[in-house]
């Protein structure tokens, strides 16, 4: 017969409280992970407010946002902190130039040129660009360091047109948005 010194073997009760201690510590450690990863790689819990994304990203519809990626560029959808603008909510909006470009809007065709060349925006515009008025004289270069958005719903949205929003500084960038959470096939 083999003698033990291991406590487990002498005390059954003593051998699953340890056990349950580690499995208690794995979680812990699991949990914290997931969070950590939460909170600077990815969010989950951000909602789309209002309508100037539309027809492509309605009110009330979750989104993926990775924060991994900082090299914005044309076509980006992207979600920007509050404070990146003098609005006071986050706001969704799409990427049509960073910095060094110039952005020109013909506001009675509805087209954006980007560098003298007019973007093709037929994917994810249904209106173009039919609100007329605008605080931003344009043709206008992005600085460097910052983005020019606008909404997809653009006779109701509040974007770089406006000086509310202007020029996006890429540091007041959440992440991309990568894809619709909820409701599913959104």
């Amino acid at each position: 017969m083999a003698v033990s010194d291991s406590p487990e073997e002498r005390d059954p009760a003593k051998g699953f409280a340890a056990g349950c201690f580690e499995c208690v510590e794995e979680l812990i450690t699991a949990f914290i992970a997931v969070l950590l990863l939460f909170v600077f790689l990815f969010r989950l819990n951000i909602v789309v407010v209002g309508p100037s994304m539309e027809p492509n990203y309605r009110e009330g519809y979750r989104v993926f946002v990775s924060c991994l990626d900082r090299n914005f560029t044309t076509g980006d959808v992207v979600v920007v902190d509050a404070d990146g603008t003098r609005l006071k909510e986050r706001i969704i909006k799409r990427v049509i130039a960073t910095g060094g470009q110039t952005v020109d809007i013909d506001f009675d065709t509805g087209v954006v040129s980007v560098d003298g060349k007019p973007l093709d925006e037929s994917a994810y515009i249904r209106n173009g660009i039919t609100k007329d008025r605008s605080d931003v004289s344009f043709p206008c270069t992005v600085p460097a360091g910052h983005v020019f958005v606008l909404g997809d719903n653009r006779t109701v949205s509040e974007d770089s047109r406006s000086r509310m929003v202007g020029m996006i500084d890429s540091r007041y960038i959440i992440g991309k948005v990568r894809f619709v959470l909820s409701p599913f096939g959104g």
